[in-house]
């Protein structure tokens, strides 16, 4: 599995809380198991999904210790490393590896946002200490900082580890082409992201997967089978059912994510840490309509 591409759906894994905003480590345990069994082909995080940027760097260390764990080596495991110099994230990469992890990603810094150079010094630090690959995430801001093309590219080609590219950058699918026009072969594959919106038109383009929420890893890992086999018709039908709830998220993210799950019985409670509060009544009584088109498309 260690030099297997990765390819399919990654999905992010949330982090869930308790009602008294501490980490949920079984529900944790919950969610991968979850994830597995819905056939997601990898797991990443604690990523933006996660509400990384509220976890201590003692949370992101059991987080990883419980997802790495309870995997098992079943499927690979990226671990996000996103920090605000490359120390703590090279620290944080370290103890990944050490569970075994399949590969690192990674923003530039998220509170700097260094210029061109900058983004290269910060990937050739992780590269000199890491024997895992690394994906590059290319991330809107403004927690991001975009890269152009030609960085990627140099990136790639310049860092032996620097194998993979999480492409979100806007307008996503336009900048997956023109990335993947710049990296040529440099690049082991370019995934999407924004929680699968865009699917249909990366996979066209040449991704080789997508990273979305996991709250509906069993309906976009089936999706992506479709496109995989062919079945390009059937592909849009079931990607036009899922555009409303695809819709919904881009308005209130972890929110969806977390009410989803918890409507599936995986979570026991919603809190969230990130800014928003959750879902409020009426945003309870839109999701119900939204989902009657697709309970239907959940296996689990």
């Amino acid at each position: 599995m260690k030099n297997e591409p990765w390819r399919g759906i990654f999905p992010i894994v949330i982090t869930p809380f308790t009602t008294a905003g501490t980490l949920d480590e079984a529900g944790l345990g919950r969610i991968v198991r979850f994830c597995i069994e819905a056939g997601a082909a990898g797991l990443v995080g604690p990523a933006n999904a996660s509400e990384f940027a509220t976890l201590s760097d003692g949370e992101r260390r059991r987080w990883l210790e419980i997802v790495a764990g309870e995997v098992g080596g079943q499927v690979p495991v990226v671990a996000s490393i996103t920090s605000g110099h490359a120390l703590p994230a090279v620290e944080l990469g370290r103890f990944a590896q050490a569970l075994r992890a399949a590969g690192v990603m990674s923003m530039p810094p998220h509170v700097l946002h260094p210029d061109p150079e900058g983004c290269y010094a910060y990937y050739q630090t992780l590269d000199s200490a890491l024997e895992i690959p690394i994906c590059i995430q290319n991330y809107h801001g403004p927690i991001g900082t975009p890269m152009s093309g030609g960085l990627l590219a140099r990136i790639c080609r310049e860092l032996k580890q620097a194998q993979y590219i999480k492409e979100e950058t806007l307008p996503e699918p336009r900048q997956i082409s023109a990335t993947l026009k710049a990296v040529g072969d440099q690049c082991r594959g370019i995934f999407g992201g924004q929680g699968g919106i865009y699917l249909l038109d990366e996979y066209r383009r040449g991704a080789v997967g997508n990273m979305p929420g996991c709250h509906t890893t069993d309906a976009l890992v089936d999706l992506w089978g479709l496109l995989e086999g062919g079945e390009k018709a059937k592909a849009r039908e079931v990607f036009n059912r899922l555009l409303p709830l695809f819709s919904f998220e881009r308005l209130y993210g972890v929110g969806v994510y977390k009410e989803i799950l918890h409507r599936r019985g995986v979570i026991n409670s919603t809190f969230q840490r990130a800014p928003g509060g959750g879902l409020d009544e009426y945003d309870r009584q839109e999701l119900d309509e939204i989902m009657k088109d697709v309970e239907s498309l959940f296996r689990i």
